[in-house]
């Protein structure tokens, strides 16, 4: 099943704005600074570009997973300020291999919490999506369903009882034990 563009742009704009915000806040956790405003911006605008572009069809966890890993490295170099020194091997932020590898654990935990968190929601948007598909298909097509035959009516009639029955109870029960 193919999505159609305004599914798209929501699946886009849900990826988009969790990625971008948790590569910041997972910058910020792992020592670096608070990212500019135009560099979120254009890390908002390339994450939406790449969203829209993988968003046609339903993707799996596996590659989820990459592409937010991917992006989440575009980030982090867009959020470090793309200087000489601010690459990811290169850089600690001015503090050291132990900064650096905050921040490596920082972006790596944030994308697999996130990837298992989008997968998730990617399953059930589908799963949700082919429910109401099923249901929905039939009438959109012009398909009727069979007509059931109806059930029949049956007429009865109330035979009153007998006058000699009326008064009458019979309290029989099961045997006793012997």
């Amino acid at each position: 099943m193919r999505a159609r563009l305004p599914l798209r742009l929501a699946r886009t704009a849900a990826f988009a704005a969790v990625c971008v915000t948790l590569a910041a806040l997972a910058h910020v956790v792992g020592g670096g600074g608070r990212p500019e405003p135009l560099a979120a911006a254009l890390g908002l605008v390339a994450v939406s570009g790449l969203g829209l572009a993988l968003s046609g069809r339903e993707r799996s966890a596996a590659t989820i997973n990459v592409v937010l890993g991917a992006a989440q490295f575009g980030l982090h170099e867009l959020f470090a300020g793309g200087s000489a020194s601010s690459y990811v091997f290169e850089h600690g932020h001015g503090q050291g291999l132990a900064v650096n590898a905050g921040m490596l654990l920082a972006h790596l935990v944030a994308t697999l919490m996130t990837g298992w968190w989008l997968s998730r929601g990617e399953v059930a948007l589908w799963s949700l999506l082919r429910r109401l598909g099923l249901r929905l298909m039939p009438p959109l097509l012009g398909v009727v369903p069979a007509v059931r035959p109806g059930v029949p009516v049956v007429h009865t009639r109330v035979v009153p009882l007998a006058p000699g029955f009326r008064h009458r109870v019979a309290r029989r029960g099961p045997p006793l034990p012997a």
